[in-house]
């Protein structure tokens, strides 16, 4: 196979991991004031309330705003399932940043680090762009730019978010690959012209709850990030 001359990252779930990195920071913050709850649970609710509230904007019924806005309505809405009620402003500020906190797949950073050195790579993510600045200077993500929903003006699986990444680096989406950990992204994006990879995150939800392989035809699948490298001859 051809070598991409850009490779594109989804981000939540693919290069971090979301679930133990937000159940750690709740605890952090809320703990101390005295809150004790299901904090990995408290994660997968956040995160529940993800796609259905980009659903909103896809749709056309609401104008697109950036996901910390989408993350700050998600975090209201849950916090009374959970009896956290009263936090201050600047608490549910920082709260809310926990995004910007999270950390990697041991394997993400090092793998990114070696495909610079070949290929442009950037992240084509739902995030916004100072999202996606915070994690990568926080896990040493070498990004060659923030591509993505905001330049986009709208989320992912919508065409013009892959198709906008393409454009901001002048190429065709053909010489581009889209990398990601779940196959629902891979496949809206080979349905544009990107070629795809596949890179199997497991424990994603939890133990056991994330895919281990594609479900959709890939042009190329790893274990890891360096497996995926591997592959593709890298």
């Amino acid at each position: 196979m051809q070598t991409p001359k850009a490779l594109f990252f989804d981000v939540f779930g693919t290069l971090v991991d979301w679930r133990t990195s937000i159940a750690r920071e709740a605890e952090a913050i809320l703990r101390p004031l005295g809150h004790s709850l299901d904090w990995l649970a408290f994660a997968d609710a956040w995160r529940g309330e993800y796609q259905p509230a980009m659903e909103d904007i896809r749709s056309g019924r609401l104008a697109f705003c950036k996901l910390d806005v989408l993350h700050r309505h998600n975090l209201e809405r849950i916090l009374p399932r959970f009896n956290v009620a009263g936090l201050s402003e600047d608490v549910m500020r920082h709260l809310n940043l926990a995004w910007h906190r999270l950390d990697a797949w041991p394997d993400s950073a090092p793998g990114l680090t070696r495909l610079k050195r070949k290929c442009l790579i950037a992240p084509v993510s739902n995030g916004n762009i100072s999202l996606m600045v915070d994690l990568g200077r926080r896990n040493d993500f070498p990004w060659d730019a923030i591509l993505g929903s905001e330049i986009a003006g709208d989320f992912k699986p919508k065409p013009r978010v892959y198709l906008a990444a393409c454009a901001a680096f002048d190429l065709p989406p053909g010489d581009c690959m889209m990398v990601a950990a779940h196959s629902n992204d891979l496949a809206s994006a080979a349905k544009n012209g990107l070629r795809t990879g596949h890179i199997a995150r497991p424990n994603e939800h939890g133990p056991g709850r994330g895919e281990t392989k594609p479900t959709v035809p890939v042009d190329a699948a790893g274990v890891d990030l360096e497996d995926l490298i591997g592959k593709l001859g890298l």
